[in-house]
């Protein structure tokens, strides 16, 4: 037998080719490898599709490994279970995954936007983004970072090159503080990164509630009373309620309803499950996410990246010349620099420029 298997010529394009033949079961209206674009013209992987390997170079870079020390929501969190900006995105694409898989869409892509899209984030989270949107000319937002990181500052300056269904996908992930499910807003975009999107907010809601209570910074009778009765008061609850309200009310995009009835297919939630996910948003954002921001530790940590922004700005030689290199200015490539730390390298680099700065708060967590 082992004979007879040296001896039989194996062409491993079969197994990219199989795969894309998978794709052709699709829903008509799934996004497939076969149309992927790069930027820079590539030879196909024999044993992957476009989007398998995108997923699979998002994972080995530098930036995703970073993510597993830096915050979600908890500044420079102690405790073992809280949520990190790593567990965060492989939550998204679990739940992206399973969205795509009910509506018969690109799992694949799914995986890989829902992997990339939090790359670009700064230490301590969004209170480091909004430091450095307030510092830099022309602001600066997690999203367009990550797709600088995946277009540019990877691999030392090569990027990853990736198809520019992922890399859209990756830019258009994020949503706006109130009301986000519209057409409108997801108009130009892939139903899978439609699926993104909406995984993001069902992700960071659903294990921010958890974060919120197992920390006692709310109760569940704090919650809203329609939210606890529509979603449970269980995190597996809250996830499969609205997972499967997004499956039930996006069947047109499967190619199995008339979308002459519907329009163009999008990704979307009933209008009771919506307005629910809104009302829990807007209460997170005020009982939770804003207070954490003002908090002690929130106010601290914003004021280390003004610090290291503002030292390495003025000191660019210590800056990773290739980085500065790739930078339109000092100011830019220590905003660079900044954001690939993570909390705990933020907070010794804080420390040796201005000894005692985290003196009270961060003790013991570096």
């Amino acid at each position: 037998m082992g004979t007879a298997l040296k001896s039989t010529k194996i062409d491993l394009n079969s197994v990219r080719q199989r795969l894309e033949l998978r794709e052709g079961l699709l829903s008509p209206h799934a996004t497939r490898s076969v149309n992927a674009v790069r930027a820079a013209i590539e030879e196909p992987s024999p044993i992957r599709t476009e989007f398998q390997r995108d997923r699979d170079r998002i994972i080995h870079t530098n930036s995703f490994r970073r993510l597993k020390h830096k915050s979600q929501v908890f500044v420079a969190p102690q405790g073992d279970h809280f949520t990190t900006r790593l567990t965060h995105v492989i939550e998204v694409s679990q739940v992206g995954r399973t969205i795509a898989r009910g509506l018969n869409l690109n799992e694949d892509l799914v995986e890989a936007i829902g992997l990339g899209h939090d790359l670009g984030h700064t230490p301590f989270g969004h209170i480091g983004e909004n430091v450095l949107d307030q510092m830099l000319p022309d602001g600066f937002h997690h999203s367009r970072h990550s797709v600088r990181l995946v277009t540019l500052l990877e691999k030392d300056g090569d990027g990853l090159n990736l198809t520019k269904h992922v890399v859209e996908g990756i830019r258009n992930h994020s949503k706006p503080e109130g009301e986000f499910l519209s057409r409108e807003a997801v108009k130009n975009l892939s139903l899978e990164a439609q699926i993104v999107r909406i995984s993001d907010a069902l992700a960071y809601l659903a294990h921010d509630i958890l974060d919120a209570l197992r920390s006692d910074f709310i109760a569940i009778n704090d919650l809203p009373k329609d939210a606890v009765r529509a979603l449970g008061d269980r995190h597996s609850s809250r996830v499969n309620a609205v997972v499967q309200d997004v499956i039930e009310s996006s069947w047109d995009c499967t190619g199995e309803v008339d979308s002459k009835e519907t329009g163009e297919p999008w990704i979307r939630m009933s209008a009771e499950m919506g307005e629910i996910i809104t009302d829990l948003r807007m209460f997170m954002f005020e009982r939770f996410y804003h207070p954490i921001s003002n908090s002690v530790e929130g106010r601290k940590a914003a004021s280390i990246v003004a610090v290291l922004v503002e030292h390495f700005t003025r000191n660019p030689d210590l800056i990773p010349s290739w980085l500065k290199e790739l930078s339109e200015s000092d100011e830019l490539a220590a905003a660079d620099y900044v954001c690939g730390m993570t909390d705990n390298f933020a907070l010794i680099a804080a420390e040796k420029i201005e000894p005692g700065l985290s003196d009270g708060v961060f003790q013991g967590r570096i």
